[in-house]
């Protein structure tokens, strides 16, 4: 009701102009809304619930963690793999990082580096994230631990990261 007093309000003190306005600001509004609470624009947008998670195979899990890291600000690019699915990613200060999917953290004895090529500027080691939908063993964490450039993304946290928290918040929680 107060919505209407005031568009009458304007209407009396500026004419037409003030409802007309003030219901395409609001159709508008509506329209937003509904866009916004579709799954296929939520999704594009890197929010996933967590039975969205659940339903993922492992590349449609790394297109989920590629748009999830460019709503973070990163700049991603997808490394083809039809096994295990990479990506490599840089953020605008120049930090990189690398993202593996598998179950384990362990690296297979003949698994490549995530980058066979020289990267141009600086020379740091990029930090590289294992992404999990299920928790890691205490074996897994240890390991973790003593590499100084590797972080372990579990399920609650890759919930909490689709849902809305930053990347970097959750890997500063971590250490």
């Amino acid at each position: 009701m107060r919505g209407v007093a005031v568009l009458m309000v304007g209407y009396r003190a500026a004419g037409i102009v003030v409802p007309v306005a003030g219901v395409v600001f609001l159709v508008v509004l509506v329209m937003v809304g509904i866009r916004q609470g579709r799954p296929g624009a939520r999704r594009r947008l890197g929010y996933y619930t967590a039975d969205e998670l659940l339903e993922l195979d492992t590349q449609e899990l790394a297109l989920a963690v590629a748009r999830m890291l460019r709503r973070d600000g990163w700049r991603v690019r997808l490394l083809p793999a039809p096994d295990r699915p990479r990506l490599c990613a840089r953020d605008a200060a120049g930090h990189r990082l690398d993202v593996a999917f598998r179950p384990v953290a362990e690296p297979l004895p003949d698994e490549d580096p995530p980058h066979p090529h020289p990267h141009r500027g600086r020379q740091e080691s990029p930090l590289r994230l294992v992404v999990h939908r299920g928790d890691f063993t205490a074996r897994d964490l240890r390991w973790a631990r003593r590499e100084q450039t590797i972080r372990l993304l579990d399920g609650s946290a890759l919930r909490r990261w689709a849902a809305g928290t930053r990347l970097n918040d959750l890997l500063s929680q971590e250490r």
